[in-house]
């Protein structure tokens, strides 16, 4: 069984609190990236996903870090980020 590194442990005084791994605080640093790209260029998810052909699904799920997003989605997110407009014509 693989044991995962604990960086931020639990608050014993929260019972909501959970300890939060390596992997775990990666994930939420990119969920928050692509999150905050998308807000930055006020689109809905839908909208983000139609424009820069994300699958909805998967967007919802790297935003709300259910699943961390690979290198190339944090590249191409970086991208959009600074040329939106470039990137929606290159994919259209």
């Amino acid at each position: 069984m693989k044991r995962e590194h604990i960086i931020l442990p639990a608050d014993p005084a929260d019972s909501e609190d959970r300890a939060v791994s390596i992997e775990g605080m990666e994930r939420g640093q990119r969920a928050r990236l692509i999150r905050k790209t998308r807000n930055d260029l006020g689109l809905s998810q839908v909208e983000f996903s139609s424009r820069f052909h994300v699958p909805v699904g998967t967007l919802r799920d790297w935003e709300q870090a259910r699943a961390m997003a690979p290198d190339f989605a944090v590249a191409y997110v970086r991208v959009i980020g600074q040329h939106p407009d470039m990137v929606a014509q290159a994919v259209a």
